[in-house]
């Protein structure tokens, strides 16, 4: 049986990211070819209508591939963003200070002495997370409850903390501009859902409507013709975002990047063959599950979009 020819990749120092991708198509190359897959679906995905979801957990928001998801929403590349708390924590601690470069193999009973969270090999200090958090959201919050009231959904609170922010690096100042919604359905799972507890110790009339949430995710998946995902590491984020999507038959389009094995049954680790047996990605939908590390392959996928 012939199909089509495997052919070599030349590389130099003029060729870009996308033609890179490009040569990845015709090289065959095991997960270089599922690279391209994911970026020809993508491409399909933003050029023929569909309502485009993007999901990921918050620990690439505190690398460098932060700017790549600023950059998509600034672009309007998505209608909606799935994600978890503490992709607040960082873009928003990120705004007010610094995080830095460390190592797997740090000691991490000396960096617990010295005040020093490890987030594989980035370090991040108490005084650039939860500190820099509480200093800045309780009067931030105390302004937004001022002018609009105290009950909120997610998407609500994200955008109205957007709305103030002057940080163009901040995926929240991008999300409220431009009106995406973000939400993030476990919502006190980290130190952004913790400070909106300390700050409901003393204004018990503040209050986070997750039906609202429901409801908005509901207005945008029943209309959709045609929806269609990137999904980023697995979870709540990845599970919220097919899940939704099988009231309206499944996603028709669908890219799934990840580290994690199959083998376990975990969500992390069930490619998006799986999910069809649920109705969450439709039978005849495209789609590719890309193993590897986002931060490496996000920029690949994503090169000639922004």
């Amino acid at each position: 049986m012939k199909g089509k020819k495997v052919e070599d990749m030349t590389v130099n120092g003029e060729i870009s990211l996308s033609e890179l991708v490009t040569q990845y198509g015709s090289a065959g190359g095991f997960t270089a070819k599922k690279v391209s897959i994911a970026r020809d679906i993508l491409n399909n995905m933003f050029h023929h209508g569909c309502t485009n979801f993007l999901s990921f957990p918050a620990c690439i928001i505190s690398t460098g591939t932060r700017g790549i998801i600023k950059e998509a929403v600034k672009q309007e590349l998505f209608d909606v963003i799935i994600t978890t708390c503490g992709t607040l924590d960082h873009d928003l601690a990120r705004i007010w200070e610094d995080y830095f470069h460390g190592s797997f193999r740090a000691d991490d009973s000396t960096l617990y002495k010295e005040g020093v969270n490890r987030l594989g090999n980035i370090f991040i200090p108490n005084s650039s997370y939860g500190e820099v958090l509480e200093n800045h959201m309780q009067p931030l919050l105390d302004e937004i409850v001022e002018e609009e009231g105290a009950k909120f959904s997610t998407k609500e609170i994200i955008w109205e903390f957007g709305k103030r922010l002057e940080d163009k690096d901040s995926i929240l100042y991008w999300a409220a501009k431009n009106e995406i919604p973000i939400f993030v359905p476990g919502i006190t799972d980290g130190a952004f859902g913790t400070q909106l507890w300390m700050y409901w110790q003393r204004n018990k009339d503040f209050h986070i409507d997750l039906m609202k949430d429901q409801q908005d995710l509901a207005d945008i998946v029943f209309p959709a013709e045609e929806s269609g995902a990137l999904m980023i590491g697995g979870g709540i984020s990845k599970h919220h975002t097919i899940w939704w999507n099988q009231f309206r038959g499944g996603l028709d389009h669908a890219v799934y990047i990840t580290t994690a094995v199959e083998y376990d049954g975990s969500l992390s680790g069930a490619r998006l063959r799986e999910a069809i047996s649920w109705g969450k990605i439709r039978d005849m939908a495209n789609r590719v599950t890309v193993e590897g590390d986002a931060t490496v392959l996000l920029p690949m996928v994503l090169a000639e979009f922004l």
